[in-house]
């Protein structure tokens, strides 16, 4: 009993020096156990990984070949040592053979989907950057319908990873992501996206997945990492001194749109039984006594724009890439803008809110589905568009859904979870 009170009464005398190593022990402790519970989820992985590359192939048969496309200077450049740690260990134990191609500097990848060799499967190894630069790079391809069936898989290395919730169960652990990520790869389920085409009068058109963005929220979510120091006021801040500086911050757009497209079924039509050989005789002796008639070609139908004048705080073109396993009658983007008579304070509020997901908006924001649209801007209009979380200039563009256009794969269990929340 002595000896605890002396230890205590050491304690208390020496209270300086032990709230530090409390805090040292504290930090060093919950370090290593983050360490041991990386390493389990890494195991796991690697467990169900190596089963697929046990299975047996034939003689005839080859390993499959991915080539995957990664970014080193994603996640503050730990994107490197995230990827040869957690996803290409999987990728070895399954079998299958990849090439990794890293990129040296923006844009790059974009000129590295020109020179692609077909591949069985396509891996993007990065943030919202490294796949729109991808994305644009394959669809500016003159193969583009050919190299538009290779499946694509998305690693979310970068700071931004907009699509993943998408396909993946995320979580708080950056490791559990990206094996999670992986291991959909591997299993082969993937899902039909829709891409949304932009082009403007003079430049090539960029591809984007997620939507394009322009506005005043657009511009203040750009500044707000200036405000670091202001730690969770942060955000608030950014947005009232925004209205310091400007006040009411309303954008006018002039908007052409087309009316959605009616979609196609999503299952594939079954291949119907061939007829027998007697029934097959038969049909071939009518076609050549009486040969059909040609019907003639359908007239197409001209184009009709229907066009809107909006004053809005802000414009967002999305695709219903959010919640891809959705059943919808039509193909349509969504055209969103919010209303222009907000006061500070609902600026503020919605402001915060945005900066958590973008693709939230009021109840009085107005809301169009069409198939393409054009923006026409003001002239002597200048800003920003964030397309896909990257930035492009502001020009008048034509935006045009492309309906279904390129498979990533998605993890079942995100599959089954959208589906039920339909």
């Amino acid at each position: 009993m002595a000896r605890v009170v002396k230890m205590f009464r050491t304690l208390r005398n020496n209270w300086k020096k032990s709230t530090f190593a409390v805090c040292v022990l504290s930090y060093g402790g919950h370090w290593l156990y983050g360490i041991h519970g990386d390493n389990v989820v890494r195991r796991e992985a690697c467990l169900i990984a190596r089963e697929f590359g046990r299975h047996l192939i034939g003689p005839q048969e080859r390993l499959r070949k991915a080539t995957v496309i990664l970014n080193p200077a994603a996640c503050s450049g730990k994107a490197n040592k995230l990827f040869e740690k957690n996803a290409a260990p999987l990728l070895h134990l399954a079998g299958v053979e990849i090439t990794i191609v890293k990129t040296d500097y923006e844009g790059q990848a974009k000129k590295l989907m020109e020179l692609m060799e077909q591949t069985d499967i396509l891996i993007v190894a990065g943030g919202d950057g490294t796949l729109q630069e991808v994305v644009t790079g394959l669809l500016r391809r003159p193969d583009e319908d050919t190299v538009c069936n290779t499946p694509i898989g998305f690693i979310p290395l970068g700071s931004r990873n907009s699509l993943s919730p998408s396909l993946h169960l995320l979580s708080d652990n950056k490791v559990k992501d990206i094996t999670s990520a992986t291991l959909s790869i591997l299993k082969g389920e993937t899902v039909p996206l829709d891409v949304l085409q932009i082009k403007g009068e003079k430049e090539q058109p960029v591809f984007a997945l997620t939507g394009l963005r322009w506005g005043a929220f657009r511009d203040v979510a750009a500044t707000i990492s200036k405000y670091w120091y202001l730690g969770p006021l942060k955000t608030s801040a950014a947005h009232w001194f925004s209205t310091l500086r400007e006040w009411p911050l309303v954008r006018e757009v002039s908007v052409s749109y087309l009316a959605p497209s009616l979609r196609p079924p999503d299952l594939h039509p079954q291949k119907p039984p061939r007829p027998n050989l007697l029934h097959r005789i038969i049909r071939r002796l009518q076609n050549r006594w009486n040969p059909p008639v040609e019907e003639p070609p359908e007239v197409e139908k001209p184009e009709q724009w229907k066009e809107e004048h909006l004053s809005t705080l802000e414009l967002f073109i999305h695709t219903h890439n959010k919640n891809p396993v959705e059943r919808r009658i039509n193909d349509s983007l969504v055209l969103c803008a919010e209303p222009d008579n907000f006061t500070v304070g609902e600026y503020i509020t919605v402001g915060s809110r945005k900066e958590e997901d973008p693709t939230v908006f009021t109840k009085d924001s107005t809301r169009l589905e069409a198939s393409a649209c054009q923006l026409q801007l003001p002239e002597g209009a200048a800003g920003f568009y964030n397309i896909d979380n990257e930035e492009y200039e502001a020009m008048p563009v034509e935006v045009r859904l492309l309906p279904r256009k390129l498979r990533f794969f998605i993890s079942a269990e995100r599959r089954e979870q959208l589906s039920v929340t339909q």
